[in-house]
């Protein structure tokens, strides 16, 4: 849940102040008061609202969408309400749910706890059908299709599972849920298993979709900085054993070499 507010507390409170004083004619207004006597709730230098501990007892009882509002006007705000506790009870709450595991590789998962979000892990067994799954958990045959990013009902033994989406809320009180990558599904799913036990499985293809998609993101930073095409980036993020820190001094160290060859 990151800050999408770039402004310091300083640009905050002049900007109320200048909307302030544009509102009414310069005539009927009073002297400008000195910064330092005006309370604004988006100033966090207020000292009521820059203790973290303070922060801390408000934004423990904001649901999700509040949540990411504050974390908003500013940096100390920002701080406290990213704090993975702070969002992991913000998640769980409106649900009653026990526990939330795994780390997602986008933060913008936590900014919608919708009952969407959930789904339950059903592992296909012989004579399974989508319209038997949809009585099963009482869910519309489309439904399950959609989540599954299924076109028919063809194929459904090549896969380990299917996602089924929730009807019912209650279904979600005291459980546990994982944070996965469906290869399916193509996104970021908590989903729930019987019992609460992960199916091991199901989650080896998660952890390597997980591990495939953050690669990818380290080597398009890679060649973003290098200014390099894909392969260049590739070959250095090899023989760095995997360290793009090193990758790039690797790169720098070729670089400067080759600098000096073309000047000798």
């Amino acid at each position: 849940m990151g800050c999408c507010c770039d402004e310091d507390d300083g640009d905050i409170l002049r900007h109320l102040m200048n909307s302030s004083s544009s509102s009414s004619s310069s005539e009927t207004l009073p002297p400008p008061q000195p910064t330092s006597t005006i309370i604004s709730p988006m100033n966090s230098h207020f000292s009521a609202l820059s203790s973290t501990d303070t922060l801390q007892i408000i934004f423990e009882k904001l649901p999700i969408p509040d949540l990411a509002r504050a974390s908003c006007v500013c940096r100390v705000w920002n701080s406290v309400a990213s704090q993975r506790d702070m969002v992991t009870r913000a998640f769980l709450a409106p649900w009653k749910l026990k526990d939330v595991v795994g780390d997602p590789l986008s933060r913008s998962f936590w900014r919608d706890n919708s009952l969407a979000k959930f789904a339950i892990s059903h592992r296909i067994m012989r004579g399974d059908s989508v319209a038997s799954l949809a009585v099963k958990y009482s869910v519309q045959v489309m439904d399950i299709k959609r989540l599954n990013n299924m076109m028919s009902d063809h194929g459904i033994y090549s896969r380990e599972r299917l996602l089924i989406p929730i009807s019912n809320p209650d279904i979600l009180m005291k459980r546990t849920c994982f944070i996965e990558l469906d290869v399916y599904a193509k996104r970021e799913v908590a989903v729930l298993y019987p019992d609460d036990v992960p199916d091991i499985k199901s989650t080896q293809v998660s952890n390597r979709i997980s591990s495939e998609e953050s690669n990818k993101k380290v080597l398009d930073s890679l060649k973003r900085s290098m200014q390099v095409d894909s392969e260049t980036a590739q070959y250095y993020w090899s023989v760095s054993n995997g360290d793009p820190r090193a990758a790039l001094a690797e790169f720098s160290a070729d670089l400067q070499w080759g600098r000096q060859v073309g000047h000798s």
